[in-house]
């Protein structure tokens, strides 16, 4: 096995052993589904309640696998036939188990309790009856919730579409540089080129040839992006929110007034950020700083690190710390559960898997530069979160919302910040790439991620208000939105308007 790559014969050694077990999965979902009608029988209950949890890790162990395998190989077709198989699996177990909310709705939140009460071994349960009976007024009857479910699969396939267009179909574009050399421009290498390119034309150049796929593509984006949009509008409409925003934010109880304030602070405060970028105009003698030239650096850093250098690093920057987090700090990028480097077919960007007792699994593609060291501290941070949700918490109280999981994984960068700024010998020029390398993360991940959720909420309300939606209205809304937080506009940039 290569030591850089996923080791996941540790859910399943076998094609074979991963079809006994979807078979498995397939007939718990038909017990499950005997037990309509007997759910306020407290025996009934008790042995629904441990199979569900039973059903919940055996799903969780096939999705994982399935899933990583494909962002593995987006191209291989063998990988995304083993999601479909688990997709429709769970939709069908959905369809079949579309009675249980009702049902225990029924049972009455004051049964439901007092049952906790007397059934101490299924205290892990309580959260989720918590939030079940706070949401009940969006819990249809057991007929309606059957029927939307037989729907499910459709709600996300905008998802699945744009994966098979983004990673599967794509191909590399060569471009030819000003100095006549020809260099190959893809989803993994494109900023770093960026950063190294000295010649505006030749950054347009490079930036265009990844975009222009979108361009070629923009009609069928459009349509993608219309299909989500539609997806969750008829999951609002279905379960009486009052907008699509509500529907995503009502399950964590979240006031929506947190979401438009966030949104208002950022647009409307969004000066210093003006002023920074007309900074960064004069200090790299720009004629115009486009959105692309944000990757330029004000000072040059130009080292490499290898994967070996970077977790080293990472593991430095937390020598102060308890050794408890030092010892999860190296059990999450053990060999086998980083899969590190960019390759033909492989999803882009990065994340952290993990739960339901199962050890965390990290994605990367690690290219060597000093962000990727960042990235690899950043997922590090949310797999050892996971880890730590393991210990402290039961099977079915192990997940944490996006709401509060990314408190974990950018505590790490901005502590891997202060090490490299008061550990490391520095230059002056290290410092200032440094110090840029924070205030650009303030950038990204304060204003430039509310601009896109604000971009969201936008497009959401067109969906609801009936609008169509185009390429055309969705490149509009960037547009606007980009002049608003940047103050650039990026229709001068020919294809930038497509980076919804």
């Amino acid at each position: 096995m290569n030591q850089n790559c996923w080791d996941l014969s540790i859910f399943f050694s076998s094609q074979e052993e991963f079809e006994l077990a979807l078979k498995e999965f397939k007939a718990k979902g038909d017990e499950l589904a005997s037990y309509k009608g007997k759910l306020h029988e407290e025996s009934s209950l008790c042995e629904f309640l441990k199979k569900s949890k039973e059903t919940e890790k055996l799903f969780a162990r096939l999705y994982f696998y399935a899933e990583m395998l494909s962002d593995r190989d987006k191209k291989n077709v063998e990988n995304a036939t083993l999601l479909r198989k688990v997709q429709l699996a769970v939709a069908s177990f959905s369809e079949a188990l579309s009675f249980q909310e009702p049902e225990l709705i029924e049972i009455g939140e004051e049964k439901i309790n007092s049952f906790l009460a007397k059934h101490k071994e299924f205290d892990e349960y309580s959260f989720y009856f918590e939030k079940l009976f706070r949401g009940q007024r969006h819990i249809l009857s057991k007929d309606k919730e059957k029927l939307l479910s037989s729907y499910s699969p459709l709600l996300g396939e905008a998802g699945t579409l744009y994966s098979q267009l983004t990673v599967a179909e794509y191909k590399p574009k060569k471009v030819i540089l000003s100095d006549g050399k020809e260099i190959e421009v893809n989803m993994s290498n494109w900023t770093s080129l960026i950063a190294q390119t000295k010649k505006e034309e030749d950054r347009a150049a490079i930036f265009e040839s990844l975009y222009s796929y979108y361009d070629e593509h923009k009609s069928v984006y459009g349509e993608i992006y219309n299909l989500n949009l539609q997806s969750q509008l008829a999951v609002m409409k279905s379960r009486g929110y009052s907008s699509i925003l509500e529907s995503h934010l009502y399950g964590n109880a979240i006031p929506k007034e947190v979401f438009t304030n966030l949104i208002d602070v950022a647009s409307n405060g969004s000066e210093p950020l003006k002023k920074y970028y007309k900074l960064r105009q004069k200090a790299l003698g720009l004629t115009a700083h486009r959105s692309y030239d944000r990757f330029l650096h004000l000072a040059e850093a130009d080292k490499k690190y290898s994967y070996d250098e970077a977790k080293q690093l990472f593991f430095d920057s937390l020598s102060s710390f308890p050794k408890d987090f030092q010892e999860k700090a190296r059990e999450v990028l053990k060999e086998g559960y980083v899969d590190v480097y960019p390759g033909p077919g492989k999803r882009t960007g990065a994340y952290s898997n993990g739960g339901y007792d199962y050890h965390p699994f990290i994605l990367l593609n690690f290219m060597g530069e000093l962000n990727d060291v960042f990235t690899l501290a950043h997922e590090a941070g949310h797999s050892i979160h996971t880890l730590y949700s393991e210990e402290a918490q039961p099977t079915l109280k192990q997940d944490y919302t996006i709401f509060v999981a990314e408190i974990a994984s950018t505590f790490n960068e901005h502590n891997l910040l202060d090490y490299l700024l008061t550990h490391e010998k520095l230059s002056r020029e290290d410092k200032i790439f440094l110090l840029q390398k924070a205030i650009d993360e303030i950038c990204s991940t304060f204003y430039r991620q509310t601009l896109f959720a604000h971009y969201e909420y936008e497009v959401s309300k067109l969906a609801e208000n009936g609008q169509p939606i185009n390429y055309q209205g969705l490149s509009e809304i960037m547009v606007r939105l980009y002049k608003s937080y940047y103050g650039i506009d990026i229709e001068e940039e020919k294809v930038k308007p497509l980076v919804w």
